[in-house]
């Protein structure tokens, strides 16, 4: 049996937090199960700014590449505020030497989450935003800052639109055929290529239903009706705003995976909140989303739904009995909450 291979980046303020507790329930969903891995912990972020002057030592991207999957935690904050390379430009950078163009975040609500919803859906609420994360205004060039302007380019290329597009649509294929584009083709040239690309992609897919959605529409419907999504496709600035939005329809940010992709290599799963500075070191920062991360990573780069099923079933009962953290409403710790999540693993066995 191989040997799974996971590099693993704590990162900065919280992120040591979490990931430890996300490493402590993986050994433990893993015991006795026949999967074996190792993990390579590397310095990312303000920590690797530290350790090594920038924030993707070579180290570091070279033990992603040769790694079988990538579990980070959280980056950034003010220590590194003016930095000449601050901890984001490492994450810009390890998506595009990992090629990773496809983020993946879901949007469930569980009936133990339900009580922290700021809505309350009569349909069920479950779907994913497949963002493309490699391309769009966040790297467009020319970019830049004069005394009387700024500017900042939008760019997509057929091929980039393309790859992220089948993404969405295999994904829908899998849960409930039904993509929905969100984009601004009413104003936006970039949209219209979208519009264009993703309607001759969609006739590859007969069985699943396509439609569009302005995103200012879209970001409605979020709060309004979030049950008629299945898959959300859509490009790189809108699927950063909307992605939050929807994470927060859940109850808290700081319960939600997310995963990033390419064609081929390795994976990288993370929570979708930040750093937390203003928590760290006071052991009260929640450890689901990084949990729900190591969740995400065995069933989708190691085809253990088994292993990720038991632990979202243990993350749910731990909301049941009330064991959570203050963003929550709770009075836990990271560490009993933690230990209940383990707890509810080992009695399930």
């Amino acid at each position: 049996m191989t040997t799974a291979q996971i590099t693993v980046l704590a990162g900065d303020y919280i992120g040591p937090e979490i990931m430890a507790a996300g490493l402590k329930v993986l050994a433990a969903v893993a015991e006795n199960q026949n999967f074996d891995y190792d993990l390579h912990e590397m310095p990312f972020g303000g920590a690797g700014v530290d350790q090594e002057g920038d924030p993707l030592p070579a180290e570091t991207l070279k033990s992603a590449q040769e790694s079988d999957a990538v579990l980070l935690a959280a980056i950034g904050g003010p220590k590194w505020d003016g930095a000449p390379k601050t901890p984001e430009k490492g994450l810009l950078a390890i998506r595009k030497a990992l090629n990773l163009f496809a983020n993946i975040r879901p949007t469930y609500i569980s009936p133990a989450m339900q009580q922290y919803s700021p809505i309350k859906n009569e349909k069920p609420v479950d779907f994913v935003i497949v963002r493309e994360l490699t391309s769009g205004v966040y790297f467009g060039t020319p970019r830049e800052t004069t005394a009387d302007y700024a500017l900042d380019t939008m760019r997509y290329t057929n091929e980039e639109i393309e790859r992220i597009t089948r993404v969405g649509f295999e994904m829908a294929m899998k849960r409930r055929k039904h993509v929905t584009l969100v984009d601004k083709a009413n104003v936006l040239d970039t949209s219209k290529l979208w519009r264009k690309i993703v309607a001759q992609i969609a006739t590859e897919y007969p069985e699943v239903t396509y439609d569009q959605s302005y995103v200012d529409a879209a970001s409605m419907k979020i709060i309004a009706d979030p049950g008629q999504f299945d898959v959300i496709l859509t490009e790189n600035l809108f699927g950063d705003i909307l992605s939050d939005e929807a994470a927060q329809i859940t109850g808290s940010l700081g319960t939600i995976p997310s995963m990033s992709r390419g064609t081929n290599g390795p994976s990288l799963y993370e929570p979708i909140h930040g750093s937390a500075p203003d928590i760290a070191g006071k052991g009260i920062a929640d450890p689901l989303s990084m949990v729900k991360s190591v969740a995400m990573m065995l069933a989708n780069s190691f085809d253990r739904q088994d292993l990720s099923d038991q632990i979202m079933a243990s993350v749910n009962k731990t909301i049941e009995d009330q064991i959570v953290t203050p963003d929550l409403g709770g009075h836990a710790n990271t560490a009993e909450v933690t230990a209940a999540i383990i707890k509810n693993i080992q009695e399930s066995r």
